[in-house]
């Protein structure tokens, strides 16, 4: 099944990446430019529904989940963020701010051996986002700014599939796997994809400019 591709009154923005990729910094920058314009804007993060992300994170507390519990957890955690916050804030006219999409579960899902196609319609309900930004580092920027800020994470390191028994070699390997599939969806999905080791600023100037463009079609008018 393709991509939900109903257009909504809004605007659906989507800011891609692996962990330590500077999604969060970028997002805070884009929602105060946005909202100096005068525009509604609404963040929403990756697995922060209230309905299932309590359970997501006691699952992984409790090591419980295999490659399909995780897939569908996580589709679950974004169909009530999307029925209950996304969809309501696009048909009431808001720039939509999206910490990670579908395409995170793409990635992170076929790593841990499940079929793309498969996860593809998993996510069939999904709207089609208007831009994709997605924040290109190499990894070994990544293992640096990771260590440095939040430190090894045991799913982001994919330990739970078996990589390898050292969490620093885990994590490169994981995150090197996760990297090849974003690399795949760049021409499929239409990524603008940005240097992520630019300075912040740059990466804030080139995203504004693509937004300006879109504002700039009366898309919002």
């Amino acid at each position: 099944m393709e991509q939900n591709n109903k257009k909504y009154p809004g605007l659906l923005i989507v800011i891609e990446g692996t962990d330590g990729s500077g999604k969060s910094t970028q997002i805070n920058l884009l929602k105060r430019w946005i909202e100096d314009k005068s525009y509604g804007c609404m963040v929403s993060e990756w697995k922060t529904s209230r309905l299932i992300a309590n359970v997501i994170d006691d699952a992984k507390d409790r090591n419980l989940l295999n490659a399909t519990t995780f897939s569908l957890l996580y589709a679950a955690d974004f169909a009530d963020r999307l029925e209950n916050t996304i969809i309501p804030a696009l048909n009431a006219g808001f720039v939509v701010l999206l910490d990670r999409y579908t395409y995170t579960a793409f990635a992170r899902d076929v790593v841990r051996g499940q079929d793309f196609e498969w996860v593809k319609e998993l996510y069939s309900f999904a709207p089609e986002p208007d831009l994709v930004f997605y924040l290109d580092v190499p990894i070994d920027i990544l293992l640096k700014r990771v260590i440095g800020t939040t430190g090894l994470d045991y799913w982001e390191s994919g330990r739970d599939i078996g990589l390898s028994s050292d969490f620093y070699s885990s994590f490169k390997i994981y995150q090197d796997k996760c990297l090849d599939e974003y690399e795949k969806m760049k021409s499929l999905y239409n990524f603008i994809s940005i240097d992520g080791t630019l300075p912040v600023e740059d990466i804030h100037k080139k995203m504004v400019e693509r937004v300006q463009e879109v504002l700039d079609s009366g898309r919002l008018d």
